[in-house]
């Protein structure tokens, strides 16, 4: 092995690195430096004068020598790899090295600087060579820059006294420090260049970072250039595939011992250095896998990631198959060692590589065991459950030359000896030796087998892709059968194989989740204190069952349409090739199944619209006296019955001579449904939320809802409560009751083309409408209308009456909890079920007015001016026919070559603010002080004047005068520095104004009106108006006015907007470094430009939480521009330059923003401060679009994107009729904070429009973990934080009946107070349950805080059981009695309680009983009308509400 490896291990050993440090590689993945870029440093010369005399004197044969190394100053490190120039003598005052070296990194931070040492060679008397520093400088690489370039260009370095290592010392830390400590050599200096080498890119596989090379070192895989400088352009040789082939590795003396000593080893080490267990049983470690790393390194580092396989046991002399077989019998039988055939390990597939014709590239083998042991894990509730803990050895490496020597192999068996020991090697791990086995084997049994110093060999067939097909005609397996065959059920060959030792039974092979984090996540199903012998785990690099158990998303507020919402679940793709799974050097991904089930919403159960109301229900809403809904005649809408298909013909809505419409939403009761842990008078107090089209989103004042009177009311048909709103005193509106929104929609509302995607809208489409309980700001529930009804058909008006369910998420698990034993033999268990509960129903009115359209509000409204896709700059520019231009006559002319004369001051503002500051700082002198009174001043002046009056009046005389004179004089020198001003500025400003006012010559303006996620699409017509062709270069000043360059793409957009104009194909040429496209024009020829604008991203302001202050029954009669709802308007310039750098035409696109249609809404709640992962799943692009369902095998390219950067939104394409996910994943935030953005589902190819658009909600909470016992009282504080002003808070709980707060009533929380709340939790149903609590401000109606309660409910110990039979269709039900005895010794108070109150009843909720005593609890059971069984729990509490005793009472409806 050492003649065919000497080459690689000269090289190998000559190109060791030290690494960087570890802080510096975080820094630079922390600035985004994750891509390595090639530079180039050139070294000139050395110019130094004195530089003899700075040596020792009369030294002769000297030569001098420039070395180079990298340094890390932040953390005083030197890494990578010093490199030496050659020797060169010095010449007169100067020493010319004139060499250039390479190296790539992705460090590219500032404080990564090289230092450069001069050294001088010199001959001593006895032949060897003598190096003395002659000093040393500092380049800085990377100063100030945070791009991929170097802080390029010429430098000249200054050499300081001393060497390198003085940048070691404590008290230089930084560049300027060293400065300061280091003295420079007079006269010397160092010419050097820096810059980027992109070049280097190409060959970055090759060569291993931070790496200094020059262009002539010897790098495998290089082909070398006639220059000498291979590294200036690299030119890569060719890569050639390769086959390993009946690939084997025997072990000396054979596999059995070997490994039987070997873990013998292991486990002496095991015992001698940790604690035996409790119960005095030994860990005993197993051989659980055996691997072999395969990978092509040239000397430098691994051309590729290497080849990871697993080898098999395998007789020698037989077939796989044959081995694989036979080798659980061959355990089963008396296992004579004698019997059996020597073994090898063997791998049955071959495997792929890619080489490169080089003597120095060679094939790098490592074996390596993967072990596990048993690890007690003292949190599960067996005493006797344990899990496994794996590591990994490597065991022995070798590597192998393919082309050390000439000729041609031809199928021939290679073979080689693998070593182990204290020798580096590529990968950089220790080795297993067995040199020391000598001294141990005293301490092993005298009966054990002994390892010798043997070689270890390695055996396989190197087969070109030629020679593969001649030499085995027959298909081989490949390593795609491997994984596939790992990916299975395990049928582990390595289970009871003969190679297993005895006393030492095979384990399973280990998924990489517990590889990697088997503290975290142990090993499934290893129970029991013995080894597991047959126990399944799962197979190679198959994710953990448990893996995803943490990934647990909160999710309530439904969508009205089909969507449900998953966990987490990417999966492989499908459309991967198999040779893109054997070629891979990544880890593939396998799909496996979420531990939870899909987390459903209201997209599996729509609201059903039907009337379940009785008739007295109806009379009560009839009388009710909310508005009617009539016509411009002042008659009665026509009522439509929603229950009744729909049928819509748009030619009719079309030709229908009223064209306005007025669109009303009548929000007039709500039906209260009880519910588990809620009271019958919840809720008290709603408001709605919703969005109707692209009008900006509703938010409802505070309604109140009246309840009929108890007469009235009766227990089996509740009436349902009239929606009143409330005055700013908190009494009732005594006016109409209800709710009225208006909308009015018309041509001065609707775009060009829109009406026809409006009337398209109200038949396709249901608005959703959240339900919110206005006191405790707690989501109800959400239900959805169809707005189909509101469509007049050409009728006047039309009205529909709508019942809808208010549907809510609720989550839970069923009853009992699954347990650690119980998970692993039921993988597939499912820890949480959301299932969809029913809080009311809502009553609400819908209606569509006809009214003519209004000439006065469309000439008004917003109407764009044109819409057409092509842009055409004008051919003729009139001139200035002479005349006055006033303001009125310079409108009428073309303002591209007209300009009024204007003061400086009113069109320059910081101008007319300098000069204004200046003027009012210094007022004249005489003036009156703006702070002064004129009568004040008059009367200190008249004083003034008395008093010079008497001294003299010829001084008074005098003194007035000069302070004329000085007023006059500050006047003019303030004047003189505004003209100063005014002339600078004039100066400054002169060129960029003429520039401007040409280059409005060339300028054309056009208008879009876009909106979140379409796309507009836009013609330049661009004309060379040269005699010469042009290159013209086409720059967009704005990444979202893009240019379109794919052919496909303009042939799309051309068809799908019907621009009728001529298409060319490939027009643009892309060039490197280029601003933008470019395309070539002929003389005169005029050519299009496409053009297309396209948003993403938008600001997203949520409004606070909470009902409007202000009443919205007012209509709202045109859409306003929201915020909330539309992008952001700007002006982007498209400039066409010429091949000179001027402009040849510029197109200024103004984009007015339009609001967008929201097709669903979702609400996500998830705990604070942590990612948001989940997966919503997709309709049928059919029902996107609104398309009848046609041909199956239809694939449409379903693509999503995101309004949020900050959210990661991704979606996979699967086979044609499966499912297709959205994945999100939003970053979280402190509570109570609300996220919103939009999520845009495209079903074509080029993302023109999209189909549907979600607004995603995500509420953040205070997430608290409870345990407790079901129908026991268990307390929990929680910790309220005052804000900066005090505040009026109260507290509310989801479900009162089973968490109570305290303090109930409002209490004052002050500025940074902290208040402590006491949560009672007594639940009912066992589970885990999650519960919401809200801290509100009554004052502002403003959430303070917000706390998702996640409950793990036990069952509790039951003490009896019991069993009785109540009769079906009995009128009065069933009585019994359960005798219960007191025992303590003295009288106690006890409660009772049912988790049934609706099945069960007690005579008595609370008694008292002496001690010793019994007492009777007398039981009443509820008829039923149906036969069933159900088990009915009764709790015998104290005064604490602490448990005592537990009954369960089995009833059996007969």
């Amino acid at each position: 092995m050492s003649s065919e490896m000497d080459e690689w291990k000269e090289l190998f050993e000559s190109s060791r690195v030290i690494p960087p440090h570890s802080q510096t590689a975080r820094l630079a993945k922390e600035a985004h430096h994750t891509r390595s870029h090639g530079f180039q440093i050139t070294v000139a010369r050395l110019v130094g004068p004195h530089l003899q005399q700075e040596l020792a004197d009369g030294e002769q044969g000297i030569t001098y020598q420039l070395r180079v190394t990298l340094y890390d100053r932040s953390h005083r490190h030197f890494f990578g790899k010093t490199w030496k120039s050659s020797p060169q003598r010095k010449k007169g005052s100067k020493i010319l090295f004139n060499e250039v070296l390479y190296f790539h990194t992705s460090l590219r931070l500032p404080s990564m600087v090289a230092v450069l040492e001069l050294v001088a060679l010199s001959v001593r008397p006895d032949g060897s060579q003598q190096a003395l520093g002659c000093g040393f400088t500092i380049l800085e690489l990377f100063a100030g820059r945070t791009e991929a370039q170097a802080a390029g260009g010429d430098r000249r370095l200054n050499l300081y006294h001393g060497s390198p290592r003085n940048l070691l010392h404590p008290l230089l830390e930084s560049t300027t420090e060293c400065v300061s400590f280091l003295k420079a050599i007079d006269g010397v200096h160092l010419d050097c260049i820096v810059r980027s080498h992109t070049a280097l890119g190409s060959m970055m596989h090759l060569l291993p970072e931070n790496v200094l090379v020059s262009g002539d070192d010897i790098i495998p895989g290089l082909a070398a250039s006639p220059t000498g400088d291979a590294m200036l352009k690299p030119q890569m040789l060719r890569m050639v595939p390769y086959f390993l082939d009946r690939l084997t590795i025997a072990l000396h003396p054979s596999l059995e011992n070997f490994e039987s000593q070997l873990l013998q080893l292991i486990n002496t080490d095991c015992h001698n250095t940790k604690q035996p267990e409790p119960d005095g049983t030994l860990t005993m470690v197993i051989i659980q896998e055996r691997r072999l790393h395969v990978g092509v390194h040239n000397g430098w580092c691994f051309l590729e990631r290497p080849l990871v396989v697993v080898l098999e046991p395998q007789a020698l002399g037989r077939k796989a198959q044959a081995a694989s077989t036979s080798k659980q019998s061959t355990l089963a039988k008396d296992g004579s060692a004698s019997v059996a055939l020597p073994q090898v390990l063997a791998l049955r597939s071959s495997l792929e590589l890619r080489l490169t014709n080089h003597r120095a590239v060679g094939i790098v083998f490592q074996l390596e065991y993967v072990f596990s042991a048993p690890m007690r894990n003292k949190t599960t509730l067996s005493a006797t459950s344990t899990s496994r803990m794996a590591f990994m050895q490597c065991i022995r490496w070798g590597v192998w030359c393919p082309f050390q020597k000439s000729g041609d192999r031809k199928g021939e068996e290679i073979q080689f000896a693998l070593q182990g020991g204290q020798m580096s090697n590529p990968y950089g791990v220790l080795v297993y030796s067995a040199g020391r086995v000598t001294k141990i084997q005293a301490l092993m049994p005298s009966s054990a087998p002994s390892i010798t110093q043997e070689k270890d060999l390695i055996r396989f067939r190197l087969l070109s892709s030629q020679d593969r097909r001649a030499y085995s005609p027959k298909a081989s397996l490949t390593s795609k059968q491997e994984v596939s065959r790992l990916k299975g059920p395990p049928s582990s060959p390595l289970q009871g194989s003969p190679s297993s030792p005895p006393g030492s039974p095979q384990g399973p092979p280990l998924s990489l989740s517990q590889l990697a984090a088997t503290s975290r996540h142990p090993a499934v199903g290893n129970t029991g204190a013995a080894l597991p012998r047959q126990q399944q785990f799962p197979s190679l690099l198959y994710p953990s069952l448990l893996a995803s158990a943490h990934q647990l998303s909160h999710v309530t507020g439904p969508a009205p349409s089909n969507i449900a919402h998953l966990e987490m679940d990417l999966q492989q793709d499908e459309g991967l090739s198999p040779s893109a799974h054997e070629d891979s050097d990544q880890l593939q991904e396998l799909p496996f199944n979420p531990v939870h089930v899909p987390v459903t919403t209201l997209g599996r159960h729509t609201p059903s619209s039907r009337s379940v109301s009785s008739r007295s229900s109806l009379a009560h809403l009839h009388s009710a006296g909310f508005p009617d809904i009539l016509d411009c005649n002042g008659q009665a809408a026509e009522v439509l019955d929603p229950t009744e298909p729909m049928h819509f013909d748009p030619q009719r809505e079309e030709a229908d001579p009223l064209q306005g419409n007025i669109l009303v939403f009548q929000f007039l009761a709500f039906s209260r449904i009880p519910s588990a842990g809620i009271g019958p008078d919840w809720p008290d107090n709603i408001n709605f939320t919703f969005q109707f089209y692209r009008f900006p989103p509703i938010t409802s004042q505070q309604l109140k809802l009246l309840t009929a009177d108890k007469a009235k009311q009766k227990a089996n048909d509740p009436l349902p409560c009239v929606l009143a709103s409330i005055n700013k005193d908190s009494s009732i509106n005594s006016g109409c009751p209800g709710l009225q929104v208006q909308f009015r929609v018309d041509e001065a509302f609707l775009r060009p083309s829109e009406k026809r995607w409006f009337l398209r809208y109200l038949a396709l489409h249901t608005m959703q409408v959240d339900i919110w309980d206005s006191s405790s700001l707690l989501l109800i529930g959400s239900t959805a209308i169809e707005l189909k009804y509101m469509l007049r058909q050409g009728r006047s008006a039309v009205q529909a009456l709508h019942e809808v369910e208010v549907l809510a998420t609720d989550y839970g698990d069923r009853d009992a909890l699954l347990t650690g034993g119980e998970l692993d033999q039921h993988p597939d268990a499912c820890p949480v079920n959301v299932h969809s509960v029913l809080r009311g129903r809502l009553h609400i009115r819908t209606g569509n007015i006809g009214c003519p359209a209004d000439s006065k509000s469309s000439q008004a409204g917003e109407r764009p001016l044109s819409r057409s896709h092509i842009i055409r700059p004008r051919d003729t520019i009139s001139g200035f026919r002479g005349g006055s231009l006033s303001a009125s006559s310079v409108h009428q002319l073309n303002v591209r070559n007209v300009a009024q004369a204007q003061r400086l001051v009113e069109i320059n503002r910081d101008l007319a603010t300098l000069v204004r500051s200046r003027r009012e700082s210094a007022p004249a002198a005489g003036q009156n002080s703006p702070d002064e009174p004129d009568e004040n001043r008059r009367r200190k002046l008249g004083r003034m004047a008395a008093v010079h009056r008497r001294e003299s009046e010829d001084d008074v005389e005098s003194q007035i005068k000069g302070i004329k004179i000085m007023s006059r004089r500050e006047e003019r020198a303030q004047l003189a520095r505004e003209l100063r001003q005014i002339k600078a500025y004039q100066d400054q400003s002169k060129a960029a104004s003429i520039t401007n006012m040409l280059s409005q010559a060339i300028t054309t303006q056009h208008v879009v009106y876009a909106s979140l996620g379409t796309a507009e699409y836009m013609e330049f017509v661009l004309k060379n108006p040269f005699n010469v062709p042009q290159t013209v270069t086409v720059h967009s000043g704005d990444p979202e006015l893009s240019i379109i360059t794919d052919t496909e793409e303009w042939r799309y957009f051309k068809a799908l907007t019907k621009t009728l104009t001529p298409l060319e194909e490939n027009i643009f040429h892309l060039a490197d470094g280029a601003p933008g496209p470019q395309v070539y024009l002929r003389p005169k020829e005029s050519i299009h430009i496409p053009l297309k604008y396209q948003t993403f991203l938008k600001e997203h302001s949520v409004p606070l939480q909470g009902p409007n202050q202000l009443p919205t029954g007012r209509s709202t009669p045109i859409a306003k521009k929201h915020p909330s709802n539309i992008v952001q308007a700007k002006s982007i310039k498209v400039t066409f330059t010429a091949e000179d750098g001027k402009p040849l035409a510029i197109c200024h696109v103004n984009v007015e923003p339009t609001p967008h249609v929201i097709d669903q809404s979702v609400r996500l709640y998830h705990p604070e401060l942590c990612f948001l992962k989940k997966a919503i799943r997709l309709p049928h692009f059919q029902h996107m679009t609104g398309e009848p369902v046609g041909d199956p095998d239809a694939r449409t390219q379903i693509s999503v994107r995101c309004s949020d950067p900050n959210v990661i939104c991704q979606t996979k394409m699967l086979a044609p009729g499966e499912p297709q996910d959205v994945y999100l994943k939003v970053p979280g935030s402190p509570s109570p904070h609300l996220k919103m953005f939009f999520v845009m589902v495209f079903i074509d190819k080029w993302q023109a429009a999209p189909a549907q658009i979600w607004q995603i909600y995500v509420h953040f909470l205070e997430r608290v973990d409870v345990s407790c016992v079901t129908g026991q009282r268990t307390c929990q504080s929680l910790v309220l934080r005052g804000k900066q002003a005090m505040r009026k808070v109260k507290c509310f709980s989801s479900h009162p009946q089973e968490i109570q707060v305290d303090p109930a009533e409002v209490f004052a929380l002050p500025p940074a107070a902290v208040q402590e709340l006491q949560l009672r939790v007594q639940p009912w149903r066992a589970g885990r349950r999650f519960f919401y609590v809200n801290a509100v401000d009554v004052e502002h109606q403003y959430l303070v805080t917000a706390w998702l309660l996640c409950l793990n409910v036990h069952r509790p110990v039951l003490s009896k059981a019991f069993e009785v039979c109540v009769p079906v269709g009995g009128g009065r039900g069933s009585t019994r009695r359960i005798s219960y005895t007191n025992p303590y010794t003295s009288g106690r108070v006890f409660v009772l309680h049912s988790d049934h109150p609706d099945l069960l009843q007690f005579k008595e909720d609370q008694f008292q009983i002496g001690g010793g005593e019994s007492y009777s609890i007398g039981l009443r059971f509820a008829p039923s009308q149906s036969p069933g069984t159900v088990e009915i729990l009764v709790y015998v509490n104290d005064l604490d509400e602490k448990t005592e005793e537990t009954f369960c009472v089995k009833v059996n409806y007969t």
